[in-house]
């Protein structure tokens, strides 16, 4: 089959893990498009808004020269930072709401300023590709699948000449053993760049003054890994061009899942209508 970026089916940790959850939610939030728009739908949330913003601030010191990251402090970039999701477009249902967040944000800004670590060393990035679209490559070519992502940071040991990967999480739970994410990452890592990939690491802005490190799967695992939900997402594609979109059905049924019924509320008319974001989504507060 000839590579067509325009009719494959990308997928990337955020898709495959709306997938995992339900496959309901998965075409609400990366297939449908309003039928008066022609856009994709999104929710705004306090958590993701908080999220948003850390990371902002924090991935943007990559931008700087290694002696000048920490030179202005990070309030001010992160002031900047947060009007792009302050009230209703973070999600806020009241100035106290949205308070307690930024709160909370300022903090683990507060905590990457007293303890830079990794932050101070030299880092390396993925190039974007064509048209501002995050890095990429062909999963499989046969099945016409495109992996894509962004990794938050990405140390580099001048000593081997090799990278770390550096992911920082804004939530109050740790990263699920099962999840697809460091998979992914190593399968971009592996395919887009020729530096051998020798550690990663979460870092939980909200707890831990420091990184923790965690055991990478070999390159086969991942693909393994990730593959297999992949396809399963074409054929589901595939069979949903063939039958209709009710193939992708909630697990939990009529009655909707914790993922998929906040979408429902969109459809129904009930959620706010908060305007266009910068991903040309309608976004909605439920």
């Amino acid at each position: 089959m000839a590579k067509d970026p325009y009719s494959a089916v990308w997928v990337s940790h955020s898709s495959m893990g709306d997938f995992l959850k339900c496959p309901r939610a998965y075409y609400l939030h990366n297939m449908y498009k309003d039928p008066k728009t022609k856009r994709k739908i999104n929710i705004v949330n306090p958590a993701l808004a908080l999220g948003v913003a850390v990371h902002e601030v924090v991935e943007g010191l990559g931008d700087y020269k290694t002696e000048d990251r920490f030179t202005k402090p990070l309030a001010e970039r992160f002031e900047k930072a947060w009007k792009k999701v302050s009230g209703k477009w973070g999600g806020f249902k009241s100035a106290d709401e949205e308070a307690d967040y930024k709160a909370r944000a300022c903090a683990m800004l507060d905590r990457v300023e007293k303890n830079p670590g990794p932050l101070t060393q030299k880092t390396v990035k993925i190039k974007e590709a064509e048209g501002g679209m995050p890095p990429n490559f062909y999963l499989s070519e046969e099945e016409n699948i495109i992996l894509c992502g962004k990794i938050d940071w990405l140390v580099w040991k001048p000593e081997d000449d090799s990278v770390h990967i550096l992911d920082f999480k804004t939530g109050k739970h740790e990263e699920n053993k099962e999840s697809l994410q460091l998979p992914i990452y190593q399968l971009l890592l592996k395919n887009l760049q020729k530096r051998k990939v020798t550690g990663a690491s979460y870092w939980y802005l909200d707890k831990d003054d420091s990184p923790i490190e965690v055991e990478l799967p070999t390159v086969e695992e991942s693909f393994e890994k990730v593959f297999a939900v992949a396809h399963r997402i074409k054929e589901m594609r595939t069979q949903a061009a063939q039958e209709g979109v009710e193939v992708f059905q909630c697990p939990e049924g009529e009655q909707g899942c914790f993922s998929c019924r906040p979408f429902e509320k969109i459809l129904r008319g009930e959620a706010e209508y908060i305007g266009t974001g910068e991903m040309r989504q309608d976004l909605y507060m439920v």
